[in-house]
């Protein structure tokens, strides 16, 4: 009966460990990227982090960027650009490092350069190929608002340019706050103690609600008004550091062809491009870029977030607005 009952401990046990094995190596589970909090910006991803979730490499640097650490002032011959969004720039656990936007756009910056012209404003006169940085400054979730808390508290990293990626839903963002920070699962402050502990607490047991995360959600006033406010500080953040700006939108599944938008939402879209407009703020709306190709379905993974082939005409757009408003001579196609 002992040795029965040895053998069976063992089995479960053995069973145990190499499920836990299973679920480390083939989806990277016991490690998610955690968070922490922060007064102003609400939350950040904890620095300093290096993991591999579901076959994707993410490394977040010293500024909770997700990249490689940098310097804070660049090679004074790279162009720097600081890339600054929500998670469709953060890309999140689906996309590998080397396919965010802020990857894809240094990889197309990066190509050899045609002569430039000694007025150029970013590559010095004569080059023939200029260093990139683009930052990736961005996290679940963020809205305008914490967006202009990052850069208020970390500064711009002497960058040449600012992109403000936004959605249409950034337009209703609410104020920042921490308290989702280990106690919403999709923001844990800790790792767990394993990666089937995760696999229960993340997949399995229904989430609880927050109280003070519901009260956030619920706030009133103009918010649309709030966050087009932080839009426009900045942007003048970036102007006071002697840097362009330049603002782009990516609409939500529901907008593109067949589209479905709700009133609220092309409201808040007259109202981003009124502003646009009275105040000369460089935008990007990225709702007829999609429109035009065969199936703007193709370029979603969900109703917000950007497939692979999204990321990819993001880019490629972006580039050509780069060339044609002269931030970017001499780039080869």
């Amino acid at each position: 009966m002992m040795n029965m009952f040895l053998l069976s401990l063992g089995l479960v046990g053995g069973l145990v460990i190499g499920a836990e094995g299973w679920l480390r190596l083939r989806f990277g589970l016991g490690t998610p990227l955690t968070y922490v909090a922060h007064d102003t910006i609400g939350y950040l991803l904890s620095p300093g982090q290096e993991v591999r979730r579901f076959g994707n490499r993410i490394r977040i640097n010293q500024y909770s960027m997700r990249g490689n650490e940098i310097a804070v002032t660049p090679d004074p011959a790279t162009l720097r650009i600081l890339m600054l969004g929500d998670s469709i720039v953060n890309g999140g656990w689906w996309t590998a490092q080397e396919r965010t936007l802020s990857a894809l756009l240094e990889a197309v910056l990066t190509r050899p350069l045609a002569p430039v012209a000694p007025e150029a404003r970013f590559a010095p006169p004569g080059s023939t190929k200029q260093p990139v940085e683009v930052l990736n400054a961005s996290a679940n979730s963020w809205g305008p608002r914490n967006e202009l808390a990052y850069i208020e508290a970390f500064g711009t990293f002497h960058a040449q340019l600012l992109i403000l990626v936004i959605n249409t839903d950034d337009l209703f963002a609410t104020a920042p706050t921490a308290v989702q920070v280990g106690r919403d699962r999709n923001y844990p402050a800790h790792r767990p103690g394993s990666a089937l502990q995760e696999v229960i607490t993340r997949y399995l047991v229904r989430p609880t609600s927050i109280p003070e995360l519901e009260a956030v959600r619920a706030e009133g006033g103009d918010r649309v008004g709030k966050n087009l406010a932080a839009i426009g500080q900045i942007r003048d953040r970036i102007h006071a550091d002697q840097g362009e700006f330049l603002l782009a939108m990516t609409p939500l599944l529901r907008e593109v062809a067949p589209a479905s938008p709700r009133d609220y939402e092309q409201q808040a879209r007259q109202r981003l491009v009124a502003l646009t407009q009275a105040e000369a703020i460089p935008y990007v709306d990225f709702l007829p870029v999609f429109n035009a190709q065969p199936q703007p379905q193709d370029l979603y993974r969900d109703h917000i977030h950007l497939s692979a082939a999204g990321n990819q005409l993001v880019v490629q757009h972006l580039v050509a607005v780069l060339e044609e408003a002269s931030y970017l001579p001499g780039l080869s196609p």
